[in-house]
């Protein structure tokens, strides 16, 4: 993980600009060394807006959309389309205006999907889903997200991963079904700590 790095901008807008130009850099470093690129979203207000901002950005016609592998990082445990889910709302922002290899979108699994209310097989499915895509020398069960965007909520949680829940203390298991969330929908699945903290940065 990259060591922490403390960057004050004047507004959100420029912000977001701002996060998507490192966003773009680190996409194209990576599909320049590597040949493809691994990138974990976030949802909310900031997060979207990012997304607008890299679809507005003159750069990012440098990144090779198809070499692209895209994750996130939680998701609202609600049927597939809702607009709150946090793939529909990326796809608005940006996913459905670039050329994405559809087999590279990793979403995660949504209520009305074959696990149906049960969200810890769906969190289970996601896990075997990302130790899948993990190489040879990658660690912790995942692949080594080049990036890992997180928004920080009010009440400080990152990912779903809400202070006094269970799920923040997870040490062994990568991703985890949500129950009881402060923030609606209270039901989510989210990465794990160790999950993050296997990105190079975040």
């Amino acid at each position: 993980m990259s060591a922490p790095q403390l960057v004050v901008h004047r507004d959100k807008e420029l912000m977001a600009q701002a996060a998507a130009a490192r966003l773009i850099t680190r996409i194209v470093d990576a599909q320049a060394s590597r040949g493809s690129a691994s990138v974990v979203l976030t949802g909310g207000r900031n997060g979207n807006g990012l997304l607008a901002a890299l679809g507005a950005a003159p750069a990012r016609d440098a990144v090779d959309w198809s070499r692209l592998d895209l994750w996130w990082g939680d998701e609202r445990y609600l049927p597939d389309g809702d607009p709150e889910r946090n793939v529909t709302q990326a796809r608005e922002a940006l996913l459905d205006r670039v050329p994405l290899d559809p087999a590279r979108v990793h979403a995660m699994p949504a209520s009305d999907g074959p696990y149906g209310d049960d969200v810890e097989a769906a969190a289970a499915a996601y896990a075997e889903e990302l130790a899948a895509a993990a190489g040879p020398g990658d660690h912790g069960g995942v692949p080594a997200f080049d990036v890992l965007m997180l928004g920080v909520g009010p009440d400080t949680h990152v990912a779903s991963l809400f202070p006094e829940l269970p799920a923040v203390r997870e040490s062994e298991r990568t991703v985890v079904g949500v129950r009881g969330a402060p923030k609606p929908p209270p039901v989510r699945i989210s990465l794990t700590l160790p999950a993050i903290r296997a990105a190079r940065e975040v």
